[in-house]
């Protein structure tokens, strides 16, 4: 059984940041322009050095203002704690209202700091097989729009995308209905081949991970769905396996789809998956958690573009095990990801 399904938060966090860019635009003059990092005096936060790291970081993003709060009410050592994830480029997921002013405000904030903005879209159409994370677009049309609205945004500025967690896993493990099948492959073509026409945009097809299943099942899928078209396949979504193991996954299915490159999502995969309580959630807000590695270019593998974090650490994966809904942040989960993470 695949063991990622509804691990993803809800495209509703996006909008939650978009509210917050212009202060973030404000602040990002602030950042270093690469070479190396430099503290902020006033604690605020900064970019990462450009030659390892490309990616923006949102200095007003959820983790930020925690961080904000607690030092606030003389908390310091639990926003040191949060500072860990507050200080790494995560995705950031576009909402399903305005796409077009959410994928602008990010890319022109990251633009404007030197960095490439790191976009998740996920609002296919039967989201999710109706579990945490469901919704999605209404019907095919209604996708197309929204990617072409995406897409406006992005315009020619440089931006890095993951495209629909789950999407073609929801194909290869048949809870999205058959009759749907045909259109969703349709629409991941589009969306992918919409997306590369712009000047400086990389597009990663979600692929699953180390967990699931195998390559064999997934290679013929993701062709179909368009990957050749695209820069390659993102590994580990929202999920917790080991990088050495999301390797060795993304490594074999490159062998089986023309050697394409791929992504690895780190963000909370520092102790690996979570073996105990019932099989079927050990995906949903797992305890005794921790961050992966930090985002970087610099890998330890060639046909690894990069390690990111594209599920935004501290955020929920679901109402399971006291979290709230998927998507909204969680400051005692974010706490215990960071206190034990590196």
């Amino acid at each position: 059984m695949y063991d990622n399904r509804g691990a993803l938060g809800s495209s509703a966090r996006a909008r939650a940041s978009a509210v917050v860019l212009g202060a973030a635009l404000l602040v990002t003059g602030c950042s270093s322009g690469g070479g190396h990092r430099t503290a902020d005096p006033g604690g605020r936060i900064t970019q990462q050095p450009k030659e390892a790291d490309p990616f923006w970081v949102n200095p007003d993003g959820n983790a930020a203002r925690q961080v904000a709060a607690y030092e606030k009410d003389g908390n310091t050592s639990d926003a040191e704690r949060i500072r860990k994830i507050a200080e790494q480029p995560t995705g950031e997921w576009i909402g399903p209202e305005n796409p077009e002013p959410e994928a602008r405000g990010f890319t022109e904030a990251a633009q404007k700091s030197g960095r490439r903005a790191l976009l998740v879209l996920y609002d296919i159409p039967h989201r999710d097989c109706g579990q945490y994370s469901q919704g999605g677009a209404a019907d095919g049309n209604t996708y197309r729009a929204w990617i072409d609205g995406v897409a406006r945004g992005i315009g020619d500025r440089p931006a890095t995308v993951v495209l629909e967690p789950d999407a073609v896993l929801h194909l290869v493990d048949g809870c999205t209905p058959h009759q749907f099948q045909e259109e969703r492959y349709d629409l991941l073509r589009g969306a992918i081949t919409e997306l590369k026409s712009l000047k400086d945009t990389k597009v990663y097809l979600d692929a699953g991970n180390a967990g699931w299943g195998h390559p064999d099942q997934i290679f013929q899928p993701l062709q179909q769905a368009g990957v050749d078209r695209a820069d390659g396949f993102a590994v580990n979504v929202a999920n917790f396996y080991s990088t050495q193991d999301s390797i060795a996954y993304g490594k074999q299915l490159s062998a089986k789809v023309g050697g394409k490159h791929f992504v690895i999502d780190t963000s909370r995969n520092g102790n690996g998956p979570y073996t105990s309580g019932d099989p079927g959630e050990r995906w949903c807000n797992p305890p005794g958690r921790s961050l992966g590695e930090t985002p970087t270019t610099r890998t330890a593998d060639p046909l690894v573009d990069a390690y990111l974090w594209v599920k935004r650490p501290g955020e929920s994966d679901g109402t399971c095990k006291g979290g709230p809904k998927a998507g909204l942040w969680w400051p005692s989960y974010a706490l215990g990801l960071a206190g034990s993470g590196t």
